[in-house]
């Protein structure tokens, strides 16, 4: 082995619990070990970076990855963490969600680099055929409704006003199932999840022990956690997405860059493959100077390239500059194209041109037509108060009235709320 998956995972501080003997299982041989995505979505987002990164580790200390899309437990629902049971997808929106993630996945891992590639498996390949009744001779008479009902998932489910469904209550079965099929047929021997999986993923090694009388192993990560006590991976306008599509590089580069100092300093070792002295460089040089950021900058310059490129890197940098340091003249010397490459990533609203056929005010243009502002209220305080600009010259009239002229090359609005808040308004 390359090296210590488990030692890498302990300094990095994402360990959070493993069956014993799977340290020394792991030392001996190449393994193969899976971790399963759940295709609630066409794209993952930076929540599930955590378990990818530990595939990746997983495979550069010699082990064979597997990654599970759940094409059929997708059909089903985890209960874990869940206080209510969610909407089940429909066959032609999971196949759509499963091909998105099947594309981010490729992006991570290596899929030809010999005995221990990378390989993408559904288990809706061994679930579409396998009828309910056979499903239940084979896999229910091995675990017990008393072993189910003592999980975690279960109890807190049970226990709360939702109540559970059958369905949900089924989820960790076939999740137990999976593991022993990937066990019987892949010879996997370890499965991998947050630490809210460690019921399911016993429940697999349980199956394994009782059907076949078979030795398989189990380890959790930590689940990400934000130190202000917030939930990670969202910002005000909703989930950070892999997809750029649903989350531009731009917004994708400026979450990592606004993380607090706390955070950087867990999320560089969790989420980057920099090494151990490299890491206490940036954050020597971070103490010696919090206000440059070294490690938000190192941190959010790891993460864009690895999930979009070297390009995009540059170009969230460049329009960050460019919205933090230029003036209302800079904006009229853009052309059309540098224009939307430079801008084209920020929050966007599209108005229509026979919206502005007649000079409108600034305020119903911001609240009503572009959603800039929730209410009237708040975009009045903010010009009151001096925080609001349009193609970065300040706005102090809440009574102003705009048309077309004003927008750049008759298509484009600049918007800034305060010093961080940028959106574009675009005619169409």
């Amino acid at each position: 082995m390359k090296s210590s998956f488990i030692e890498e995972l302990k300094w990095r501080g994402i360990l959070h619990d493993l069956m014993p003997g799977t340290e020394e299982l792991l030392s001996k041989e190449m393994i193969t070990g899976y971790i399963g995505f759940d295709p609630t979505a066409d794209s993952l987002h930076v929540g599930s970076l955590s378990q990818i990164m530990t595939l990746v580790r997983f495979q550069l200390a010699g082990h064979k990855p597997l990654a599970l899309v759940g094409g059929a437990t997708g059909m089903v629902g985890d209960p874990s963490g869940k206080s209510s049971e969610r909407n089940l997808l429909d066959a032609d929106t999971l196949n759509t969600n499963v091909e998105g993630i099947r594309k981010q996945l490729k992006k991570f891992l290596d899929f030809n680099c010999g005995t221990n590639s990378a390989e993408l498996v559904n288990n809706y390949d061994w679930f579409k055929n396998y009828s309910f009744l056979n499903f239940i001779r084979d896999a229910g008479k091995h675990i017990t409704v008393n072993y189910m009902m003592a999980k975690d998932s279960v109890k807190n489910r049970i226990n709360g006003d939702a109540g559970m469904s059958f369905t949900e209550f089924s989820y960790q079965l076939i999740q137990g199932y999976d593991f022993y099929h990937l066990w019987k047929e892949k010879n996997c021997k370890i499965q991998m999840g947050g630490s809210d999986q460690w019921g399911n993923i016993t429940t697999g090694t349980e199956f394994i022990r009782r059907k076949a009388s078979g030795e398989a192993f189990a380890l959790t990560t930590q689940l990400i956690k934000k130190a202000d006590g917030t939930k990670f991976g969202k910002s005000e306008s909703g989930n950070i997405w892999l997809d750029r599509e649903k989350t531009s590089p731009y917004k994708f580069y400026q979450f990592w860059l606004n993380v607090s100092d706390e955070d950087s300093k867990n999320f560089i070792r969790i989420f980057t493959m920099l090494s151990s002295s490299e890491i206490d460089e940036l954050e020597m040089k971070h103490h010696a100077a919090p206000h440059e950021r070294h490690l938000q900058k190192a941190l959010a310059k790891e993460i864009t390239i690895r999930v979009h490129s070297d390009e995009d890197f540059n170009n969230a940098v460049a329009t960050g500059e460019f919205l933090f340091k230029s003036k209302a003249e800079d904006l009229t010397n853009l052309d059309e194209t540098k224009f939307e490459k430079l801008l084209g990533g920020i929050d966007t609203f599209e108005i229509k041109k026979t919206d502005l056929a007649n000079p409108i005010n600034i305020i119903t243009l911001l609240v009503e037509k572009a959603k800039v502002f929730p209410s009237n209220n708040e975009a009045r305080k903010m010009i009151i108060g001096n925080a609001l600009s349009i193609n970065k010259t300040k706005i102090l009239d809440p009574a102003l009235t705009l048309d077309f002229s004003v927008f750049t090359h008759q298509q484009y609005l600049l918007v800034s709320k305060g010093k961080k808040e940028n959106y574009l308004l675009k005619l169409v």
